[in-house]
């Protein structure tokens, strides 16, 4: 670098142009080139107090493979970025990227393209190495349901040499993976991290429902030492509203998991004019597949508070903003009309309540404000619960503010002991949430024969132990 101010301007990530963008589903993000990859990697001052790793909820060593990539090593930066994270080639083009967020150079300039290195990381180096797991335990453990934080659990406890089932009840595997649209990431993705778990003792069995074809006790009773929860949350959130049960609403996550199967002629001659209600990445993601969709229709998305307080990443308000998605504000839904088919939602005007128990303001509507928004289509993306009816009272999950399942006692364990339940708000969360799990589970099956827990050995057989980077101090992110 010649000029320092240089330091504090991002290698530009190249993108489809906004025209293209509106009628297909090909990815927006370009990976870097090779030299570009170099470029950004050189910005990087490489903090002696890693503060992105300590963002990461599952403290992936960025600041070590940023370092390999601006040394040309991207053999070791695959191999660095793989030893701590199985789903990478998933993570490097849909994370949120919490490390970009604490990364120093954004008080001064752009925070390095750390998720986009990663990509680089994987995509330039050797990334089909195979895990290699531990000495045999002949110990079993199940996993009920194949999202990021069952699939993270069954890596961690292959790793320390367990037997591991996972017991998936739909078709694929992935959980909420595969619900991401495919213009953040390719159809391929997921199985070339899989393809990495080859020499683990771990067996997917896809179409069996837990409290329909078993239940977690009866995977205790067949020989399981400890059963994982981890089916996060599938069931959509009703708004409670009139007119929810008319054709043409659908639910976000069902939305984009029929989208992801088969995109073309799924409005029919319906999908002109699209309303999303709510504000969260899901939101927007629905929004965003819905244009593409419509072939340049108008899509709006209905949010009940202001565009300062709409949760959704800055990357997908912005994208959608650029391909042509329309925002309404402080707008919250009364109404959804129509004679055999929507036709429009009707919806009032919010203004600020008075703060909940917890000091959030809460949302009030102002009467006679009422208009009608003319629409073809509706996508409910108001959040999602856990389907737990099947499963026994006494488990006595908790749930969390958005919706999955956890075990109330220590280290994520129900009310039946051996077993274990929790989840997480994104990919990378879950991910942290099923490490979390795999450990607990290790350390209580460990206790019982009268051992210490086992520490994870590094993921490619390598002598040394895997540790946290130099400098580390904690983690600043919590589940």
């Amino acid at each position: 670098m010649t000029d320092e101010n240089s330091r504090y301007v991002r290698t530009p990530i190249a993108e489809e142009a906004n025209s293209d963008r509106r009628t297909t589903f090909e990815q927006v993000l370009l990976p870097y080139s090779l030299e570009d990859a170099v470029l950004e990697a050189q910005r990087c001052i490489q903090c002696g107090m890693p503060y992105c790793v300590q963002a990461c909820p599952i403290d992936q060593d960025c600041r070590g493979y940023i370092a390999l990539i601006a040394q040309r090593r991207f053999d070791d930066a695959a191999t660095l970025t793989l030893q701590d994270n199985p789903l990478s080639t998933v993570l490097c083009k849909s994370c949120y990227h919490y490390c970009e967020e604490d990364c120093i150079m954004g008080e001064r300039g752009v925070p390095i393209a750390i998720r986009h290195l990663k990509r680089a990381a994987v995509e330039f180096g050797r990334s089909d190495q195979l895990y290699v797991p531990s000495a045999p335990r002949h110990q079993r453990v199940a996993i009920v349901g194949s999202g990021p934080a069952g699939l993270m659990a069954a890596w961690e406890l292959g790793l320390r040499g367990y037997s591991v089932t996972v017991y998936e009840a739909e078709s694929f595997l992935g959980g909420q993976i595969a619900t991401i649209p495919k213009y953040h990431q390719g159809d391929d993705d997921l199985a070339l991290d899989l393809a990495r778990f080859g020499r683990l003792d771990i067996t997917f069995i896809n179409g069996k429902r837990a409290g329909v074809d078993f239940t977690p006790e009866s995977l205790l009773k067949g020989g399981y030492l400890a059963v994982f929860v981890a089916i996060g949350a599938w069931d959509p959130r009703a708004l409670g509203i009139p007119g929810e049960e008319l054709p043409g609403v659908f639910s976000a996550l069902p939305f984009l998991l029929a989208v992801n199967q088969g995109p073309e002629g799924f409005f029919g001659r319906k999908g002109r004019k699209v309303i999303v209600i709510g504000g969260g990445d899901v939101g927007m993601d629905a929004a965003r597949s819905s244009l593409r969709l419509s072939r340049k229709g108008d899509v709006t998305v209905v949010y009940r508070r202001t565009k300062e307080d709409m949760p959704a990443g800055e990357e997908e308000k912005t994208g959608g903003a650029e391909e042509g998605i329309n925002f309404l504000f402080q707008r919250a839904p009364v109404k959804i009309v129509g004679r055999g088919h929507v036709e429009g939602v009707v919806v009032q005007r919010t203004e600020p309540g008075p703060p909940d128990p917890k000091g959030k303001a809460t949302v009030v509507n102002v009467p006679g404000t009422e208009e009608t928004l003319p629409c073809d289509t509706v996508i409910i993306a108001a959040g999602e619960t856990a389907d737990v009816s099947r499963l026994s009272p006494e488990l006595n999950f908790k749930f969390s503010s958005q919706g999955w399942p956890e075990g109330r006692r220590e280290g994520w364990m129900t009310d039946i002991e051996g077993v274990f339940a929790c989840g997480g708000k994104s990919v990378v969360y879950a991910m942290a949430a099923g490490t979390a799990g795999a450990i607990a589970i290790d350390a209580y099956i460990q206790k019982k024969s009268g051992r210490p827990p086992t520490p994870r050995a590094d993921a490619f057989g390598r002598a040394k132990v895997q540790k946290l980077p130099e400098g580390y101090g904690g983690p600043t992110w919590h589940l």
